[in-house]
């Protein structure tokens, strides 16, 4: 038996459960669909749309009711995010406003039913990708051939669901978490580039704000770093060619207990968050890799008593405030590590389907 989306005739929704729990058991299938776009549980989203079709977005389930929440707060990250912000993003001019759809009362208020949130496409340009030979050709480190041999069918136009894109839907979610994490405890999130190639950066996890981290078009803190950044940035960039680089996460007053052990730990479920991030390819807790060149004695995070708290604090922070897969109460601190940009101006060679 062999179902999937294209062919998938039966429109009895019990007579399908049947099937599909009970196959298995008869004749080995495959089921080819689009699923993996949803994350979480208890707060969940699942972001939809494609880099140049009508939109993007994102539904979020799991939203207290009652919470205060505007269509502004939300539009401030996204203003963040929206390219063509300098040189060194994409020139595609998006003004990427947000609607929200359902889940707040004209008064807002979030109403504890699902959010839905959505960003139209405006400057979309599919004659770039359709009007020359890259409708057919696979372009070198971008998903085209992977999503073919997939399912048979890709969005040629911007990748689709491959799009950076993509991420729209996480960042109008992602705003709604940081207002509901601050009312909880205070909690703090922010991030900023801490690498780019081999040029790295001097940033207290502890001190930086926000502010620090736009006050440059790299987004680093240390404004000494950052110019080195630009520069090599700028260099790479004239011959047509691009970079990679880290991003540093912090989540500040994060309390001690969140998280589970075995497959539910807390760096692997950000590991999974910030891993399925377009371009990322590696992710790291605390002092990461580099803590393999240290020995258990150095690289322990030592206990102390608070004398003004009272709680349970450790000295230095190399765990990145996880130890056993569960908070420690210190600050989190994660790396992301994102592969230069595949989409550069310079001749490569590659295939199409037909060879």
């Amino acid at each position: 038996f062999y179902l999937t989306t294209s062919n998938m005739r039966l429109n009895n929704p019990l007579l399908l459960t049947i099937l599909l729990s009970t196959t298995t058991n008869v004749h080995p299938f495959t089921l080819t669909m689009g699923t993996g776009n949803t994350f979480g549980r208890t707060f969940r989203i699942s972001t939809w749309g494609e880099s140049h079709g009508g939109g993007v977005g994102v539904t979020l389930d799991g939203c207290p009711p009652r919470l205060p929440l505007t269509r502004d707060e939300i539009q401030v990250d996204l203003d963040r995010r929206r390219p063509g912000q300098s040189r060194i993003t994409t020139p595609r001019n998006e003004a990427d406003s947000v609607e929200i759809l359902s889940g707040i009362t004209p008064d807002d208020r979030t109403t504890g039913t699902p959010i839905a949130m959505l960003v139209r496409n405006k400057d979309q340009r599919s004659s770039d990708y359709l009007d020359n030979d890259m409708k057919v050709a696979y372009r070198p480190s971008h998903a085209d051939a992977t999503y073919d041999a997939k399912y048979g069918v890709r969005a040629v136009a911007g990748g689709g669901r491959s799009s950076a894109r993509e991420t729209i839907g996480r960042v109008a979610a992602g705003a709604v978490a940081r207002k509901i994490l601050s009312l909880y405890n205070g909690i703090e999130v922010l991030a900023y580039v801490s690498k780019v190639q081999d040029i790295g950066s001097n940033v207290n996890d502890d001190t930086f704000t926000m502010a620090d981290v736009d006050a440059n078009i790299v987004r680093c803190p240390d404004e000494a770093a950052a110019e080195l950044m630009l520069a090599r940035i700028d260099e790479i960039r004239k011959t047509g060619n691009s970079i990679g680089g880290v991003v540093t996460c912090v989540a500040r007053n994060v309390p001690a207990g969140w998280g589970s052990p075995v497959f539910d730990k807390l760096e692997a479920d950000l590991a999974k968050a910030c891993m399925s991030i377009p371009a990322a390819k590696g992710f790291e807790s605390g002092d990461g890799f580099e803590g393999t060149l240290l020995s258990g004695k150095d690289h322990n995070d030592e206990f102390y008593i608070d004398p003004v708290t009272g709680a349970t604090r450790t000295r230095t922070n190399r765990s990145g405030g996880i130890q056993g897969g569960i908070s420690n109460g210190e600050n989190i601190v994660i790396h992301v590590a994102f592969k230069p940009t595949s989409t550069i101006g310079q001749a490569q060679g590659t295939v199409t389907r037909d060879g």
